[in-house]
């Protein structure tokens, strides 16, 4: 009995070792970056480099935040990734109900083929999307990120939202009708309000994917008007030197509400991405 608790704690132990150590080995590279926008520049640019910080400066985030590009991105971004976000909430909802609750021939293959967008990589449209957006002037705007950023998307809201959905039991839909709903104010009345829950939680990982998204950026972004954040870190680098520590203090200040986001939602979060596992 003893060896059999003994064996139980050590178990424990070693299990909760592993655990630590994964965490560290997971969070080093960003307590690597934080640990950059909090020191001087002598510091960050020791041999050996420290460790711990030394020294303790808030002078990168103040560049940043007096940096009127940086700023100007922070909205861009916002507005990028929060009409991404919304066009595919509403695409996404409609088709994922026609999936998950209508009757039509090849909605499995139908499904199938709408995930198959999340393998297909964006590279390799870049050049042709470049020069389609050319021909009809969209280049430098708002728009030549948001619709591939929905493109590649929809897979994972559509996916996401079809399992919430097979989860709600028909017969509340059925008493809607009853009452004198058409099929579309069922959805919009009974079936959006319940899965709640589920479209918050595919509105935060579609957020996420649309604030980090960089090549669309990248490619299709040249002023300050339009650049987000992503595009807007980098230009913290001269030809002659760059400026690690405002680098590292942007992509703190970028990555914070994310972060915050997933801690906050997290039950939320795995149940969206778990929902249908068992029952399908």
């Amino acid at each position: 009995m003893k060896d059999g608790t003994s064996r139980n704690i050590w178990g424990s132990i070693l299990f909760y070792l592993f655990i630590a150590v994964f965490v560290l080995v997971a969070m080093f590279p960003l307590l690597w970056v934080f640990k950059m926008s909090i020191v001087t520049r002598a510091e960050l640019y020791a041999s050996p480099p420290t460790i711990l910080p030394q020294t303790f400066t808030t002078d990168s985030y103040a560049t940043i935040f007096a940096d009127a590009t940086f700023q100007r991105a922070l909205l861009n971004s916002t507005v990028i990734a929060g009409t991404t976000t919304v066009i595919c909430l509403f695409l996404g909802s409609i088709a994922a109900y026609a999936i998950a609750r209508l009757r039509f021939r090849f909605s499995s293959l139908f499904l199938t083929l709408i995930l198959a967008i999340a393998f297909f990589p964006p590279v390799a449209i870049i050049a042709p999307l470049f020069l389609m957006w050319s021909a009809v002037n969209l280049n430098d705007t708002y728009w030549a990120m948001i619709i591939p950023n929905t493109v590649f998307s929809l897979p994972l809201t559509i996916w996401l939202l079809v399992a919430f959905f097979k989860e709600l039991p028909k017969d509340l839909e059925e008493a809607a009708k009853v009452d004198g709903a058409t099929t579309i104010q069922a959805f919009r009345k009974v079936i959006v309000p319940l899965a709640a829950p589920g479209v918050f939680t595919t509105a935060i990982l579609t957020f996420i994917f649309a604030w980090n998204e960089f090549l669309f950026a990248n490619t299709f972004s040249f002023t300050e008007r339009t650049m987000p954040v992503t595009v807007a870190i980098p230009n913290f680098a001269t030809v002659y030197t760059v400026n690690y520590g405002a680098q590292a203090a942007a992509a703190v200040v970028v990555t914070i509400p994310l972060v915050i986001l997933v801690l906050f939602f997290q039950r939320r979060i795995v149940s969206g991405l778990t929902a249908g596992a068992v029952k399908g």
